[in-house]
């Protein structure tokens, strides 16, 4: 019984997801390290005050300023007996909300509670989104630099369909809550059933990885069975809306809290741009990628490289 004590593997599964998707994809994922010797425990964080789903369309949108921001809200601690126990191996799942982590794990990342969890741990990244996922990343790997946790593999699962498709069924599904073929032509919302299905073939690598506790081949692994797809142009435009949305969060913050009048001005004026840059912004900055595609063609290279690592530039 002291033997096998000796050898037992603790793993903790930490998320937030309000429709369900992102778990069903992590007990995939999970499913093959479920043994004998592997125990694995499953924290879902609650925020105090609880997002709606599905969202109503202002507040969808009033969000936007705290989560750019990354201005963090409270949440309920996770039991005692998750507090207590020392992982070799955290899997932290995450939604994209405005190209930055969304304000609950954010919130975990930035608490006490985080930092007592992953401090000194290796922590596998999860994250399910629509297809803009880069910089959300990025900013996920200063908030574990930042509690001195340590980042050995990422697997990113993304709606599968054009950008202007998945703009469409994913705001039907967000709205209405139904994750069905709006109107009975446009296809499902979301990760692919397939893609959530065969989410369990990342879990016999980050097994093998945990059994023997050597982490630093896992992200080669996991990207050799396609973890990760970056997209030139989707980094650029990740970029390219980093930045114009920090001058709006920046201004709107200004305005007020949540809900209130002034705000809710911009909001909507926010609302509106949005719509702008997605139908007529967005295919001009396709064109002008199209047309710097061969001079830019090295440095895409190294950006796909460095994006499909776990490793961390200061200055990205």
């Amino acid at each position: 019984m002291e033997k096998k004590g000796k050898h037992m593997k603790e793993v903790l599964v930490v998320y937030y997801s309000q429709t369900g998707q992102l778990l069903d994809i992590l007990e995939n994922m999970v499913s093959p390290l479920k043994q004998d010797n592997i125990t694995v425990s499953y924290y879902r964080i609650v925020p105090e005050e609880p997002y709606e789903f599905p969202w109503q369309k202002e507040k969808f949108f009033d969000c936007f300023p705290e989560s750019f921001l990354q201005i963090p809200s409270r949440f309920h601690p996770p039991e005692e007996e998750i507090l207590k126990k020392k992982y070799d191996l955290v899997i932290l799942g995450y939604q994209v909300w405005y190209l930055t982590p969304s304000i609950p794990i954010n919130s975990f990342l930035r608490s006490d509670i985080g930092k007592s969890l992953l401090k000194g741990r290796p922590v596998l990244t999860v994250v399910a989104c629509r297809n803009m996922w880069i910089q959300a990343q990025e900013k996920m790997k200063r908030l574990l630099a930042k509690i001195e946790a340590k980042l050995v593999g990422h697997i990113a699962l993304v709606d599968r369909h054009i950008n202007h498709i998945s703009v469409i069924t994913i705001s039907h599904w967000m709205l209405s809550g139904r994750k069905d073929r709006y109107l009975g032509i446009f296809p499902k919302p979301g990760i692919s059933d397939k893609d959530i299905r065969e989410a369990n073939k990342f879990g016999e690598p980050i097994k093998t990885a945990l059994l023997v506790g050597d982490f630093s081949n896992l992200q080669q692994t996991l990207l050799k069975q396609g973890a990760i797809h970056v997209n030139p142009y989707l980094v650029l435009t990740d970029k390219r809306g980093n930045v114009l949305f920090s001058k709006w969060a920046s201004h709107i913050i200004k305005k007020g809290g949540p809900g209130e009048p002034r705000r809710l001005k911009w909001i909507r004026i926010f609302n509106y741009y949005l719509l702008f840059a997605i139908w007529v912004i967005a295919p001009i900055v396709f064109i002008v990628f199209l047309l710097t595609y061969l001079p830019r063609y090295q440095r895409m290279k190294e950006e796909k490289a460095y994006y499909s690592s776990v490793a961390l530039k200061e200055n990205k």
